[in-house]
């Protein structure tokens, strides 16, 4: 292992965002995540940066997991299950892609979402219906204080919408090292309720897993930038979850609005409606914009920093919450 110094993160955040790390590692394996552990307790930690922005220096040490790996293990008490555990470091998209390549069914419809398998846990990725919570049974991590690796299950993680104990209360104390699926590998249980995936695949009754990723690739694809042509980081916001009787007095004045309903009688919103309702789809301020065919998305044009999206954010959740009286979450991690 060899520490950098005065190392750019540009291309280590799918933001684009130039911001100077003081000292900079790569690690490969659990063993040297223990020894820099040992010497750099407070380091800051990324994985493919896909839901973080970056606003200034980063003073602490900077450790970019690398550890890949993929291993499957046969259910010796379902025929129709498999176990599949994959490193952190694992690129997400291409670990899906693996799965289907072996017919493993449950995580298709989480294509083309950016990010490490390390990540997945931390913000319960989810979109068309599917969440990441619904296949993990595991998470391994590397516990801070103690530098022992701890296995929890998926009730340890207390995994909630866009949520899990990676975010609060353990931020900071456990690094995700390797993420265990149970996965189906035949009669696999499809999600295809969206009205977009139903279109996409074209009233197909039975579609293969190629065929529901391909066509949820392809949605994403026409409806979100690629961070390689743009800076960004998928979803800003989270879907704001609203009481009915806050609905029902919003839906008196906006009788189009789109919702979803919740459990408990609450109501969730698709924050991207509400943030162009307020006429921001399409912005631009500087280099910091949102994004015109996804209001959920913001952007850097080239050259926006972290501050430059912060502000930006700040104006869409203040105009939200004149408009409509919701309080619009972040769903990326902001370091300032």
């Amino acid at each position: 292992m060899k520490i950098l110094r005065n190392i750019s993160l540009k291309q280590y955040n799918t933001f684009g965002i130039d911001v100077i790390a003081k000292q900079f590692v790569e690690i490969a394996s659990p063993e040297e995540l223990k020894q820099i552990i040992a010497l750099y307790p407070d380091c800051f930690i990324i994985g493919g940066g896909s839901n973080m922005l970056l606003t200034k220096p980063i003073e602490k040490l900077v450790v970019k997991l690398n550890l890949k790996g993929i291993e499957e293990t046969p259910c010796k008490t379902a025929d129709n299950t498999v176990y599949v555990s994959a490193l952190a470091g694992e690129n997400w998209h291409d670990f899906v892609l693996w799965c289907i390549s072996k017919n493993y069914g449950g995580l298709e419809n989480l294509s083309l979402i950016p990010g490490s398998v390390g990540a997945c846990p931390i913000q319960n990725i989810g979109a068309y219906g599917v969440e990441v919570k619904d296949s993990i049974t595991k998470v391994e991590v590397l516990e801070v204080a103690t530098s022992k690796i701890v296995s929890l299950t998926n009730a340890d993680c207390q995994f909630g919408y866009r949520n899990s104990i990676f975010k609060s209360p353990l931020k900071d104390k456990y690094i995700i090292l390797k993420v265990t699926f149970k996965l189906t590998t035949k009669q696999h249980q499809l999600h295809l309720d969206y009205g977009a995936v139903k279109l996409e695949l074209g009233g197909l009754s039975s579609p293969s897993l190629s065929q529901i990723s391909d066509a949820i690739i392809k949605i994403r694809a026409s409806k979100l930038p690629n961070p390689k042509d743009i800076g960004n980081s998928g979803s800003f916001f989270k879907n704001p979850i609203i009481s009915q009787k806050h609905f029902y007095k919003l839906l008196k004045s906006h009788p189009n609005m789109p919702f979803y309903k919740m459990e408990e009688n609450l109501i969730k919103i698709p924050a991207g409606w509400l943030i162009e309702q307020c006429g921001l789809k399409g912005k631009r301020f500087g280099d910091a914009g949102v994004h015109n065919k996804q209001a959920l998305v913001l952007v850097n044009y080239g050259k926006a920093t972290g501050k430059d999206i912060l502000k930006l954010a700040q104006l869409i959740q203040n105009s939200v919450k004149s408009a409509f009286k919701i309080d619009l979450q972040t769903e990326v991690n902001i370091f300032s």
